[in-house]
């Protein structure tokens, strides 16, 4: 890289604007976006401390258009979110307001379900689902005034979103279903896995889960001191991946228009970090999307091939590279069959998974996610790891990881593949920069702060 975004909101427990943790909501605003790799979905400005209803707010409607689209499973929620502000155009403060009904409401979802359930009978259109869901997430955990709740949402109803005479009974009955914990906004058997994971840490990892994902970049010193010229809050970070707060959209920083920024999560940068030196020498990025830990690689000094099968993602990755001055051979092809690649004594496969480490920035995940499909992905992790394992050159190391935090994908994986690769043996990681815990034959990031959850591994071929 010629060298690589969300901010918390803030408020006061027991006031209208902080949850039912006491935490302050942000209510951010639209973000740029940008070549993804765990970056940030919902930063900008501050949330006001209460909502003032005097006729529908378009923000509101807008939110819940979003979120049929969603919980519909027609998009995620980014691109979902972002397409629909493009098109209404609305003032910054309304969008904020939208970003953050849309974000909070799929965070708090499993627990916004089960208060609403017991009011309604036989099955709810999506729409008005939707709307009582977000309602409901400003009664329940905003705790915006109730009348002004279901005045503003019933108001919504008579525009094609309900039945008015519903959604006005069931948000004026509906209360707490019990203390709010962490683990009821997450369903049974995930937080089962997130308990599994990080044991002690459970309770605060899935609390951090509800919290607005901040903006990471990895910065250049260029970068860096531009960004600060232009007013942009940089805080701490982890080596050259910073948190920041932007003064401008991101495209709009000349950090990002120089090749001096890269969005990357700081546990995204550990699984490049993870490989150890790599300058001046060749590396195999396998499943590597688009290409942003190529790029990291690169910048890094290696000679990087990068394998994935979508072309789509490739041209992603060329105009990425391209922006950041950075070359990285791609090459498409199928990683769950055997690959005519030439060995390499640095291999990272970072395997298409259920990214159920990364619910932060993308809570539908968890909406939708179900074990089948973990299985179904853990399945064809395991091909991949055999092909990984012919790339990988005698003596060579080979890196796996998934943004996921189920045993099945990750310590599980790794240890069924040592019984069918006895010519592999995990070794200890490199300093990963950021907190992780034992996690069978690898580790697992701890997923607070911003952070996600991954599960890395280092697999050392026998000569």
């Amino acid at each position: 890289m010629t060298s690589p975004r969300s901010r918390p909101g803030r408020s006061r427990p027991g006031r209208p604007g902080a949850d039912r943790f006491g935490r302050a909501q942000t209510d951010p605003s639209r973000t740029d976006p940008v070549t993804p790799d765990s970056s940030s979905p919902d930063q900008g400005h501050s949330q006001p401390e209460q909502a003032r209803f005097v006729h529908a707010n378009p923000a509101r409607a807008l939110s819940v258009r979003v979120l049929v689209t969603v919980l519909g499973g027609e998009a995620f929620a980014a691109h979902a979110l972002d397409d629909a502000l493009t098109k209404a155009n609305l003032p910054g403060r309304d969008a904020g307001l939208c970003t953050h009904l849309v974000y909070g409401t799929l965070r708090y979802a499993p627990y916004l379900e089960a208060a609403l359930s017991p009011l309604l009978r036989g099955e709810t259109p999506l729409k008005t689902r939707a709307l009582l869901l977000c309602a409901a997430f400003e009664k329940l955990v905003l705790g915006t005034p109730a009348h002004a709740v279901v005045n503003e949402y019933v108001t919504l109803g008579r525009s094609g979103f309900g039945p008015p005479a519903l959604i006005n009974a069931v948000l004026r009955r509906v209360e707490e279903a019990g203390p709010l914990r962490p683990e009821d906004t997450l369903p049974g058997w995930l937080a089962d896995e997130y308990g599994a994971a990080y044991a002690d840490q459970a309770s605060a990892v899935m609390q951090g889960l509800l919290e607005p994902q901040p903006l990471w970049l990895a910065l250049t010193p260029a970068g860096r001191e531009s960004l600060q010229d232009e007013g942009s809050e940089l805080g701490p970070g982890f080596g050259i991946v910073e948190r920041v707060g932007l003064s401008r959209p991101l495209r709009e920083t000349g950090a990002f228009q120089e090749g001096w920024a890269q969005p990357i999560n700081p546990a995204s940068m550990a699984c490049v970090q993870a490989l150890g030196e790599v300058e001046g020498r060749a590396v195999l990025d396998l499943a590597g999307g688009a290409g942003i830990k190529a790029a990291m690689l690169a910048a890094r000094g290696a000679d990087v091939t990068s394998v994935d099968r979508a072309p789509g993602k490739h041209r992603a990755a060329r105009n990425n590279l391209k922006r950041l001055g950075l070359n990285v051979r791609l090459v498409s092809a199928d990683l769950t069959a055997p690959l005519d690649v030439a060995p390499a004594a640095h291999v990272l496969l970072d395997a298409p998974c259920t990214g159920s480490g990364t619910l932060r920035s993308h809570p539908e995940i968890k909406l939708r996610l179900t074990p089948e499909a973990v299985e179904a992905a853990a399945a064809v992790q395991d091909r991949m790891l055999d092909t990984a394992a012919g790339l990988t050159a005698p003596g060579g190391v080979l890196v796996y990881s998934v943004c996921s935090v189920t045993r099945a994908e990750g310590p599980e994986a790794v240890r069924q593949f040592l019984e069918r690769h006895p010519d592999f043996v995990p070794e200890a990681l490199p300093d990963l920069l950021i907190q992780t815990v034992p996690a069978g034959p690898g580790v697992l990031t701890v997923p607070l702060e911003g952070v996600d959850g991954f599960f890395i591994a280092r697999l050392r071929k026998e000569s």
